[in-house]
C-alpha cells in the first residue's frame, strides 16, 4: 500500500496553497471576483499614495480662488503656469533648491564617511573595546533628538578645541548630521556578513587595514552604500528644525525653511507651486534611479540573510 506524501491525494507538493484552491480559481465567477477585488485594492492604494501628490500638482497651476473655493475641481479658471515662475523667482525657490542640494550632498558625503569607517572599525578591525563602543552607539538611538538639541546648538556656536562659530555655514548642518548611529549599525551588520576568508587572505598577502578597506571592503559594499545613501539624502532633503536654528540668513537656507517663512507673505497658489517643486524633484530622481535603489536594498538584505 502506497501512502501519499500529501494530505490530499494527487496534489503536487511544489504548488503553493492559498485560501482559494486551483479548482475554485478556474471558475469564471471566482476569477471575475478576484479581478474586481484586485482592481479595487490596487486602485485604493494608488489613490491613497498618489492622491496628495496629484492634488498638489493640480493646485500648483491653479489660482488661489480655485484652490480655496473648489479644491477638487479641474482648473475652473484655467491652468496658471505662471505660478511656477513666480515661485521660482518670487520666493527664490531656485536659490533655496541649490542650498538644499548642497546640504544633501554634504550630509551624504560625511554621513557615508562616518558610517563606513565606523562600521569597518566595529565589524572588521574589532578592537578589544568594540563591544563597548557598539553598546554606546546603540544607546544613542534611545536618546530623543530634541533632548540633545540645546547642547548641540551650544557646541556649534563654539566648537571645542578650535573655538569656531559655525552658525550660518553649511558645516553647522553637515557635521552634526554625519554621526548617525542607525547608519553605523546598519553598515556594521552588513560588514559582519561579508566572507571573513577574504580578509584573512588579504592579511596573509601583507595588506594593511587601509588596503583592505579601500580595495576589498568598499567594492563589496555597493548594496549597503546605496541603502545608506538613499536614507541620508531623503533625511537631508526633508530636514527642517535644525537648519531653521543654525541657518538664520536667507542666502543659505534650504527649501524647507524658505517655504515655511514664505507661508505668511506669499500667495497660496504660489506657495503651493513652491511646495510642488520641492516634492517633484526628489520624486523624479527616485523614479529615474529606482532600479539601483531597490537592487541595492535587495542585495543588502540578501547578503545579510
Amino acid at each position: 500500500m502506497t501512502i501519499p506524501k500529501n494530505p490530499v491525494e494527487g496534489t503536487d507538493p511544489d504548488i503553493d496553497r492559498g485560501i482559494i484552491s486551483p479548482s475554485e480559481r478556474s471558475r469564471p465567477s471566482v476569477r471575475l471576483g478576484l479581478l474586481v477585488l484586485s482592481i479595487v485594492v490596487i486602485g485604493t492604494l494608488a489613490l491613497v499614495a498618489a492622491g496628495p501628490i496629484l492634488w498638489l500638482a493640480k493646485s500648483a497651476v491653479s489660482t488661489t480662488q480655485d484652490i480655496l473655493r473648489e479644491p477638487f475641481a479641474w482648473w475652473p479658471s484655467g491652468i496658471q503656469w505662471d505660478n511656477l515662475v513666480q515661485a521660482w523667482n518670487g520666493i527664490d525657490v531656485g536659490r533655496a533648491l541649490a542650498n538644499t542640494v548642497l546640504i544633501a550632498l554634504g550630509n551624504w558625503f560625511f554621513g557615508l564617511l562616518v558610517a563606513l569607517t565606523g562600521g569597518y572599525a566595529l565589524a572588521i578591525l574589532r578592537p578589544r573595546y568594540a563591544r563597548v563602543l557598539t553598546a554606546m552607539v546603540l544607546a544613542t538611538l534611545f536618546i530623543p533628538s530634541i533632548v540633545s538639541l540645546v547642547s548641540l546648538y551650544l557646541t556649534v556656536i563654539d566648537v571645542p578645541l578650535i573655538h569656531a562659530n559655525l552658525i550660518d555655514t553649511f558645516w553647522s548642518v553637515w557635521l552634526p548630521s554625519a554621526a548617525t548611529a542607525f547608519n553605523v549599525l546598519l553598515v556594521k551588520n552588513f560588514f559582519e556578513g561579508l566572507p571573513k576568508e577574504v580578509f584573512e587572505a588579504a592579511r596573509v598577502d601583507g595588506a594593511n587595514a587601509l588596503d583592505v578597506f579601500w580595495r576589498i571592503v568598499l567594492p563589496m559594499s555597493k548594496p549597503i552604500i546605496g541603502v545608506v545613501s538613499l536614507l541620508t539624502l531623503v533625511s537631508a532633503w526633508k530636514e527642517f528644525l535644525w537648519p531653521l536654528l543654525v541657518l538664520p540668513s536667507a542666502g543659505v537656507q534650504p527649501l524647507s525653511v524658505v517655504l515655511y517663512k514664505a507661508a505668511n507673505t506669499a500667495e497660496t497658489a504660489v506657495l503651493i507651486a513652491g511646495m510642488f517643486i520641492s516634492v517633484i524633484i526628489p520624486l523624479l530622481l527616485f523614479l529615474v534611479f529606482q532600479k539601483q535603489f531597490l537592487r541595492s536594498a535587495g542585495q543588502a538584505g540578501a547578503i545579510k540573510g
